[in-house]
């Protein structure tokens, strides 16, 4: 099958043919998928918040947000205004300058991890090359912004979620490393699309996920720890620190660190999708199906087709992975600190090891299964 249409060089082309010069043209299009970006991240907040409410309330049997808009559709709306117009208070005593980076910190490098998350063959905003390790290095800025925000809000309760936040994301992004480190072995390219290219072909049965069961686990356990989400949500322990690092926000301040939490969920559902499940593979080959109804793998109208599956399918793999993560909510307890820093380092770590070393051998015994 053709690789798809390329949606920036059809636009600049277009552009260019009525008359416009090529930097301008290239600059009309650079501001496009970046606010595409994040106006694609905010609804999938917005919708993530939503399934938030009605899924907790159906663990509970109870019947959640019903009144606002049809099915409670305007809850996350009206959160959304209550945090924007709400008064941003900051403490007497804090250090004002670093009060303010923090949320500004934490929620810019989740927000610049979409640029690789692929949709398509070339439904991406940026193919980079080393795409996987850019995600990793931008995860990592994100403990030093809640850091910040625990030690400039002058206040125990939010120093101590602040250094809990650290301690836990410099805990869990190791074994996540060497997880994806092991699909990117696989795959020979740290590049989202040729990881999501060599999942296709077969199907199902070329997804990650079989060839990695361990990693998968492991990816999945330290990516809600990076979410912070139960039963990992040890920052921000209601029962033990008040909120944690965010114990003095309020306002947008307050809803920056609501959104980057969001957010990364999304994105981590995604990078999971894309990692072990084919991305936007749909479970039985295009190629396959074509053959079967007749249809020329060159067809026009197929390319559009497959553009269109390739974006369901990405979505409807990470929202279901989301369901997971809200269902863990209700189902397992909070761990204890000591008990989440041991997970981490002396569980999750040496088995993210051990797979590492096992892929790098069957690679070289077993080279087409693995990828070699």
């Amino acid at each position: 099958m053709n690789p798809g249409i390329d949606l920036q060089k059809t636009f600049i082309q277009s552009l260019m043919d009525l008359g416009l010069p090529t930097g301008a043209a290239k600059a009309i299009w650079m501001p496009l998928p970046m606010g595409l970006m994040l106006i694609g991240a905010t609804v999938g907040v917005l919708v993530t918040t939503w399934l938030e409410r009605k899924i907790s309330a159906a663990a509970q049997q109870r019947i959640g947000p019903d009144f606002m808009g049809p099915f409670g559709l305007l809850a996350p709306v009206a959160d959304g205004l209550k945090l924007l117009f709400k008064e941003d208070v900051v403490p007497a005593k804090s250090d004002a300058v670093l009060f303010t980076l923090g949320p500004i910190i934490v929620v810019i490098p989740v927000f610049l991890s979409f640029l690789i998350v692929p949709f398509g063959q070339n439904l991406v905003i940026t193919d980079v090359s080393t795409g996987i390790f850019l995600w990793i290095s931008l995860a990592s800025i994100t403990p030093i912004g809640l850091l910040m925000a625990g030690y400039a809000s002058n206040n125990k309760y939010s120093l101590l979620g602040g250094l809990r936040a650290a301690a836990q994301s410099i805990s869990y992004e190791i074994p996540l490393a060497l997880a994806v480190l092991a699909i990117a072995m696989m795959s020979n390219s740290l590049s989202t699309i040729d990881i999501v290219d060599q999942q296709s072909g077969y199907g199902i049965l070329g997804w990650n996920i079989w060839r990695q069961p361990v990693g998968f686990v492991i990816f999945w356990i330290a990516a809600l720890a990076e979410c912070e989400r139960l039963p990992f949500d040890l920052p921000e322990a209601e029962e033990e620190l008040v909120a944690g690092y965010q114990t003095e926000y309020s306002g947008m301040k307050f809803g920056l660190f609501y959104l980057g939490s969001y957010v990364n969920l999304v994105l981590s559902s995604l990078l999971f999708a894309v990692l072990y499940l084919g991305g936007w593979d749909f479970p039985v080959s295009i190629n396959l199906l074509a053959s079967w109804i007749g249809v020329s793998e060159d067809s026009a109208w197929l390319e559009v087709v497959d553009a269109s599956l390739g974006i369901t399918m990405t979505i409807l793999k990470a929202y279901f992975l989301i369901f997971i993560a809200i269902l863990l909510r209700w189902t397992v307890p909070r761990v204890r600190i000591d008990q989440l820093l041991d997970l981490g380092w002396k569980f999750l770590l040496p088995i993210g090891l051990v797979n590492l070393l096992l892929t790098a051998a069957l690679k070289l015994a077993f080279p087409v299964a693995f990828g070699g």
